[in-house]
């Protein structure tokens, strides 16, 4: 800290000095140093020199004389008149008492027996805390760790983009997706987020990067629904209306009666059919808590419990209960998924890796597992 001190006391003396320095030239400057001045005053000259040469007639003459004398005497109208001795003597004692000052404002408001509080310590502190009590650019510093500690493992990247975008950092969020897909490019959960990441960032519409991250994620998962809605509500922003509203009817009838997102994609079709305007785009809230986190995540259990044939569902199910740390209804949601999808090895692959992934420190995670923005399905 007494090197801070130092620091800060050289930096204070050199601008004083520097201050001083500046009004002293000033003071000792004549009025007749502007430099606007001297200009003016040579093109009188010239312009009487060329007169006398012939070059110039006495009528233009004087017009532009006046006119240069106007500018001459506005010049000097606008001059800093000359310091006083005195002047130099008042700078330096403001400049001094400046930081006097403005330490002593410290030692009033501020905390100077406090001591250092180094990142690795508070990191520390943050790792052993319970992570309801933790901010999201908290979360999103110890998954950082998380993930150097673990860098062939995608699940943390997946984890930190969720946190980076609660803590209101889109662009370092679809940094770290891109990172996790590099790690894991068959993962559908992984380019259903990065799309949402690009979606949130662009103000709620799907920009071509996003449009592209959504037909790689149909390439894996044909019937995803978040997928097919902004891909179809790009068409429609594009021009083409009626194979929009086509792909979002199809959309419509493959969603289950009991799906909650239904509603609103009905009144998307029903509004963009009589005005032919789409409504307005929905930003995703990045202010995601645990209690929001658990009724997203419970969500998507009734979701499955009303449609259960969505085996990326089950998987994102068990990997948000596995990420919690709720362990029993981890395992009940697991034993549901093997009973349905036993004959599907590939399906009980994903499961078995769900599975296997310890609970992290970001509560925020399991959103990844499943859902639409807010306003979309």
């Amino acid at each position: 800290m007494i090197w801070l001190w130092i620091a800060a006391a050289l930096v204070s003396a050199a601008l004083a000095v520097l201050i001083v320095h500046r009004a002293a030239s000033a003071a000792r400057s004549p009025l007749g140093a502007n430099p606007a001045l001297s200009v003016y005053r040579r093109q009188m000259a010239e312009l009487d020199e060329l007169a006398e040469r012939g070059v110039l007639a006495e009528v233009e003459r004087r017009s532009v004389r006046a006119e240069t004398g106007r500018r001459l005497l506005a010049a000097a109208d606008r001059s800093e008149a000359p310091l006083n001795r005195s002047r130099p003597a008042v700078i330096l004692i403001a400049a001094a008492a400046a930081p006097l000052a403005a330490f002593a404002a410290y030692l009033v408001l501020g905390a100077p027996s406090y001591p250092d509080q180094p990142f690795k310590t508070r990191l520390a502190e943050w790792r052993a805390a319970d992570p309801q009590t933790l901010a999201a650019p908290q979360m999103a510093a110890i998954l950082r760790v998380i993930a150097a500690e673990r860098p062939t493992d995608p699940e943390p990247l997946r984890q930190l983009a969720i946190a980076e975008f609660a803590s209101r950092e889109p662009t370092e969020a679809i940094q770290a997706l891109h990172r996790a897909i590099a790690l894991a490019p068959g993962r559908p959960d992984l380019w259903e987020l990065l799309g949402q990441a690009l979606v949130a960032e662009g103000g709620g519409d799907a920009d071509a990067d996003a449009q592209d991250a959504f037909r790689r994620l149909l390439a894996i998962d044909p019937g995803n629904a978040n997928a097919r809605y902004f891909l179809a509500r790009a068409r429609i922003a594009g021009g083409d209306v009626a194979g929009g509203l086509a792909d979002w009817r199809a959309l419509q009838t493959s969603l289950p009666p009991s799906d909650p997102r239904g509603a609103a994609l009905a009144r998307d079709i029903t509004q963009v059919s009589n005005t032919g305007q789409l409504p307005a785009a929905t930003r995703p809230d990045a202010s995601v808590g645990q209690p929001q986190i658990q009724a997203m995540v419970d969500g998507l259990a009734a979701r499955l419990q009303a449609n259960p044939d969505d085996a990326a569902g089950w998987v994102r199910l068990v990997r948000a209960y596995a990420v919690l740390g709720e362990i029993d209804r981890r395992d009940a949601a697991l034993a549901d998924a093997r009973r349905r999808y036993a004959a599907h090895p590939a399906i009980l692959a994903q499961l078995n890796a769900a599975l296997t992934i310890p609970p992290q420190p970001a509560p925020s995670s399991a959103n990844a597992a499943m859902s639409p923005a807010p306003g979309s399905p």
